[in-house]
């Protein structure tokens, strides 16, 4: 009996220390684990893609002015136009920040958007004038589409033209736009080919055609800011499809994956007075696919007038990519442009 009890004994003592072993094991690397760093978003991946803003982007020269930016593009070089009404209208920028060059004084009426053709041609829509223009990087005129201070709703005459999109082979498709409201062509050589459009809500009719941008099947994509869309065409004018009540549409952007990039503001209802949009209540940027499918959102603190940090954008009005995704804004009550850089 004595024997048994202490054969017991010696059970229960081997399995306590057994346990106290166990016990130490299984607490050890928890431990070693908890004085580790934490990992980042506690060990997940951030699918959310997200920017930066650079404030030191660009490095602007005393002797160049900035006023509203209504339009930006970015070379193949990465080098960055930014069209303002100031002077000089167009202002060239590495994607340093570095000034290039700065042209078009006494040339440009009241600037709005700004676009690189295939060519590495400029070419910038002047509402002051009611004109196109066409120009070499350095800033020598080389073609005019419109009569030079003359409103008109013609072949040869347009009333305040916002953009133009100009296609592989030279043809121009321009929006006509804050007076009229239409699209008209002109083959490369400046003859007019045709137009379509007239005021409304329907398929083929605009309120505002703000922007036009075009992709590499050659389709062409209007901003029509006031009826809170934008519509597809191909270039014989024939509609094709509708973004319908996503953005309040100011800016078109096409990269070369044909990712289509618009800005502006959400969705909003006509105002008692004024233009549909102003003042935005926020400021968006919308990724879309060619089929109008919303690939990425992302938006950014709106500006107070005239106190607007690093980061914040006031009418958000223009933008453009360069070869690594980074956005580089413009807008209008900010009166400035703005690199925001893609974070890895």
């Amino acid at each position: 009996m004595c024997l048994g009890l202490k054969n017991r004994s010696n059970r229960v003592v081997i399995s306590l220390a057994t346990a106290a072993v166990l016990m130490i094991i299984s607490a050890g690397p928890r431990a070693a684990r908890a004085q580790d760093p934490p990992e980042p978003n506690g060990g997940h991946v951030n699918l959310a893609t997200s920017y930066k803003v650079d404030p030191s982007w660009p490095k602007r020269p005393d002797d160049a002015d900035w006023s509203s930016m209504p339009g930006i593009a970015v070379d193949d070089k990465d080098q960055v136009y930014l069209f303002t009404r100031a002077n000089p209208p167009v202002q060239v920028y590495d994607a340093k920040g570095k000034f290039i060059r700065g042209w078009g004084e006494g040339l440009v009426g009241s600037a709005h958007y700004l676009k690189i053709d295939h060519e590495g041609k400029i070419w910038v829509a002047d509402m002051g004038y009611h004109i196109v223009m066409q120009f070499t990087p350095e800033g020598k005129l080389l073609k005019t589409l419109g009569t030079r201070g003359k409103p008109g709703n013609d072949e040869s005459h347009f009333d305040k033209p916002t953009d133009m999109a100009v296609t592989p082979q030279g043809d121009v498709f321009i929006s006509d736009g804050y007076g009229n409201r239409r699209v008209v062509h002109f083959d490369r050589n400046g003859k007019f080919v045709k137009q379509w459009g007239k005021e409304g809500v329907g398929p083929g009719e605009f309120m505002l055609p703000h922007a036009i941008a075009l992709d590499s099947k050659g389709r062409l994509y209007v901003a029509d800011r006031s009826n809170v869309r934008v519509q597809v065409f191909d270039q014989n004018g024939k509609f094709l499809d509708e973004w319908r009540d996503l953005i309040v549409p100011w800016g078109l952007s096409v990269t070369e994956k044909d990712e289509i990039w618009v800005c502006g503001s959400s969705p909003m209802t006509w105002p008692a007075t004024g233009l549909l949009g102003c003042p935005p209540k926020d400021q968006v940027f919308m990724k879309f696919n060619t089929d109008g499918k919303l690939l990425q959102l992302w938006t950014v603190p709106k500006g107070e007038d005239g106190k607007e940090n690093p980061g914040e954008v006031n009418w958000l009005h223009a933008a453009a990519l360069d070869s690594h995704g980074n956005i580089y804004a413009g807008d209008i009550k900010g009166q400035r442009a703005q690199k925001f850089v893609k974070q890895e």
